[in-house]
């Protein structure tokens, strides 16, 4: 898979054998750390190891990886590249520096880094199959799919068991219309790694996408058989089957599938040309006019902090929430908030009373089907004369419902539930407009751009 994290990452590299012994246990330690996702034990060994040997390739590679980790893209590469100028043959690292260039959607660099890694990696051995993977995602995201097949059967005949690359073909299978094959190559990916969750999810989404929500459904119970009371494939099997569905995504499902890829969420979105932080600043400018930097303001499931930029100018305090953890260190790392809560968006604005300006939310109430209580929440939040802005999926012309899980996992909401939701927790002046969000499956998905101010009770 692309995006690895630092654990996975860490884990298929290994330092190079010349380290001096002293050294050595230092870089041990650090690369346990980065394995377990310790970063702020992993960070001060590896600053400390450059320190005492500025060109140690190693300690450049790992602190590389971690930049990563942290979002810091420009300086990953730069590290990387630094310790492959001193070590020119690691294969680790070169499949390393492809995973940063890829999610970075510098496509090119990343397949020459791929293929360095395949090269330096036969005469060494381990790395080939991790960097032939990983071609054939970068290839699937240009949409060579024939070119991704063959790059993940090539990593499988070195490596028959490798649940990832059985994982990234049954993909590429299903995204070719060769739905039996996929399907096939994903039993094979659960079989190999019968703990790695994204596969099934990964492969289920690709189905639902095709409107094969029976399968879908179908692979579904399996999961939950494996694992009772999963968030991820309850929430799935309610989209797939279309009945019963929750009023709102769980905690656990929304912690889950966004710790899962926390890591790859900003390039991932980048490709799919995704709207909506620079939909909810435009709308901000409509309400409140040029930034004067005088709001107190909350990014309401800020995730990876996507909007902090376009909202740092308005804001003298800017404030972020989200549930995942994976997602709080990326904004972290963006260094735009002045604070980043770890918590439920609904809870969150209820126990800060009067606390914002404005309350701003990016594709996150669409993981909401009844907004009541969170625009209740948000309400209670606001001072007076505080502005609300949203985006949320929109329900297909001519729907009555006021929402609908739908089978990406997110729910559409139609127009007249969201005026009457907005004007029934004290909200006026609402302001709706239809925008494309970003694209799915190459087709555009229609949304909500909103506004509103707080009611004015005073008169």
């Amino acid at each position: 898979m692309s995006g690895r994290s630092a654990k996975r990452q860490a884990a298929h590299a290994a330092p190079a054998a010349h380290a001096a012994r002293p050294l050595a246990v230092e870089l041990a330690a650090a690369i346990d750390h980065l394995r377990n996702e310790r970063i702020d034990e992993a960070e001060p060994l590896l600053l400390r190891l450059l320190e005492r040997a500025p060109q140690q390739p190693d300690a450049l590679h790992f602190l590389g990886v971690l930049r990563h980790t942290q979002g810091r893209v420009d300086e990953a590469v730069d590290l990387i590249r630094r310790s492959l100028a001193a070590l020119p043959d690691n294969a680790s690292a070169w499949n390393n520096l492809g995973n940063v260039l890829l999610l970075a959607s510098r496509a090119d660099e990343a397949a020459e880094a791929y293929a360095k890694a395949v090269e330096f990696a036969d005469s060494k051995g381990g790395e080939a199959p991790l960097a032939l993977n990983n071609l054939g995602v970068l290839y699937r995201k240009l949409g060579r799919l024939d070119d991704s097949e063959r790059a993940c059967r090539r990593a499988l005949d070195l490596a028959p068991e490798f649940g990832d690359a059985w994982y990234n073909l049954s993909t590429t299978l299903i995204r070719m219309g060769r739905i039996h094959d996929g399907l096939i190559a994903h039993g094979k990916a659960v079989a190999a790694w019968p703990e790695h969750q994204q596969s099934r999810q990964e492969v289920i989404r690709a189905l639902l996408l095709l409107g094969e929500n029976e399968r879908a459904a179908g692979l579904l119970r399996e999961w939950l058989a494996d694992a009772p009371g999963n968030p991820v494939a309850q929430h799935m099997l309610a989209s797939a089957e279309g009945a019963l569905a929750p009023a709102r995504a769980s905690d656990g499902y929304v912690q889950q599938v966004f710790d899962g890829f926390a890591s790859s969420f900003d390039a991932k979105l980048e490709a799919l040309s995704y709207r909506a932080p620079a939909l909810v600043t435009q709308a901000l400018v409509a309400l409140v006019g040029t930034p004067a930097a005088t709001l107190a303001i909350v990014d309401a499931g800020c995730g990876t902090g996507l909007c902090g930029p376009g909202l740092r100018p308005f804001a003298r305090h800017l404030a972020g929430c989200d549930l995942s953890a994976g997602m709080l260190r990326r904004a972290r790392a963006r260094g735009l908030y002045d604070a980043l809560h770890q918590a439920e968006l609904t809870h969150y604005l209820a126990t800060q009373p009067a606390a914002f300006d404005a309350v701003v939310s990016a594709d996150t109430l669409c993981y909401f089907g009844a907004l009541e209580d969170a625009l209740a929440a948000a309400r209670v939040s606001l001072r007076p004369d505080g502005r609300l802005v949203f985006t949320v999926e929109a329900l297909a012309d001519g729907r009555a419902d006021d929402h609908v899980l739908q089978s990406n996992g997110r729910y559409a909401h139609g127009e007249n539930y969201l005026r009457r939701v907005l004007a029934a927790s004290g909200f006026d002046d609402l302001r709706l407009q239809r925008e494309t969000l970003r694209l799915e499956a190459g087709e555009p998905v229609p949304g909500w751009l909103v506004s509103a101010r707080v009611r004015d009770t005073t008169g």
